[in-house]
């Protein structure tokens, strides 16, 4: 009789359990699957219509900075990133060459002008010569015989026309020395514009053959701090809004996946006529510009653009 009291009792304490917490566990159950609801009040608000677009960041101008003569880089004086300025030094071309080819035409030009020197010095002798005969030839005819006077005359023709030849010589001997020291001038390579280096294809002791194509040092881009472009594809069936929208001077707003939660705002600068053909879809390039004084914008970043066509 021991044993179904001992499985009674233990049923009705489990039976009590089950009894007491059957509530508690209801409450959590429905509270767990309880249906959240968000509420927000009611506005008005404009409703914008928009083509979006994926573009790249780039500069207004990208200058490529070459060089005109050939030889190793003897040093450099910038590096990536540095802002520079018109006619700063960004690399020097080892000179010696053209040091050398310099000092022989500042030789051959001074030989030159001693040789004008030289010509100028007979041509007055060959004129102290005619003059003396013909005052010989004034006073008696026969003092001087025709063959003579035309030897005289010859003669200071003659070296007239060396004289124009010498001095012909100096020119083109001057010509040949300022193109040796245009091209020594050009062994130091200079920025042409006010910009920041992007991008650096050079390092010391490189040598550069500049023969056949000339080599690209540098590029500097002018204006970064002031505004960057944005070049979108548009597909051709949005031409037409882009272009109503470029018209109304709408905005447009991009953002860029460095800076995710900051959105720029720019305008459309300019729509392309230059079509390309992917897999039969026919798109434009439209170019937006935007300010960048904190140079956020960096070139090939890419930007998500929304172009803004009317608010409704």
């Amino acid at each position: 009789m021991r044993f179904p009291i001992k499985s009674t009792v233990t049923l009705i304490v489990l039976g009590g359990v089950c009894a007491v917490s059957y509530k508690p566990l209801m409450a959590y159950w429905k509270e767990r699957n309880r249906t959240n609801y968000r509420l927000a009040s009611v506005s008005r608000g404009p409703i914008v219509s928009v083509v979006n677009s994926t573009g790249t960041v780039k500069p207004v101008l990208s200058v490529s900075v070459g060089s005109f003569v050939s030889g190793p880089i003897e040093a450099l004086y910038v590096d990536f990133n540095e802002e520079v300025t018109k006619g700063h030094l960004l690399a020097k071309i080892d000179p010696r060459i053209y040091q050398a080819a310099v000092a022989r035409d500042q030789a051959a030009l001074s030989n030159q002008k001693a040789q004008v020197l030289r010509v100028l010095a007979l041509l007055q002798q060959a004129k102290n010569d005619e003059a003396r005969s013909l005052s010989l030839r004034a006073e008696n005819k026969d003092f001087i015989s025709d063959t003579e006077m035309d030897k005289f005359k010859f003669s200071r023709m003659s070296l007239e026309a060396e004289l124009t030849v010498a001095e012909s010589s100096v020119e083109q001997a001057e010509a040949n020395l300022q193109n040796s020291e245009a091209n020594l001038g050009y062994t130091e390579i200079r920025s042409p514009v006010d910009g920041i280096i992007i991008d650096r294809k050079i390092d010391p002791g490189q040598t550069l053959a500049a023969q056949f194509q000339t080599p690209e040092l540098f590029i500097v881009a002018p204006d970064m701090r002031q505004k960057m472009h944005v070049f979108a594809s548009v597909d051709e069936a949005d031409i037409g809004l882009i272009r109503d929208a470029k018209e109304r001077k709408q905005p447009v707003q991009f953002t860029v996946d460095a800076y995710p939660d900051d959105l720029f705002d720019g305008e459309i600068f300019q729509i392309r006529k230059s079509s390309t053909t992917t897999q039969n879809v026919v798109t434009y390039p439209v170019v937006v510009v935007a300010a960048n004084q904190e140079l956020k914008l960096l070139p090939g970043m890419t930007a998500s653009i929304s172009f803004q066509l009317g608010v409704k």
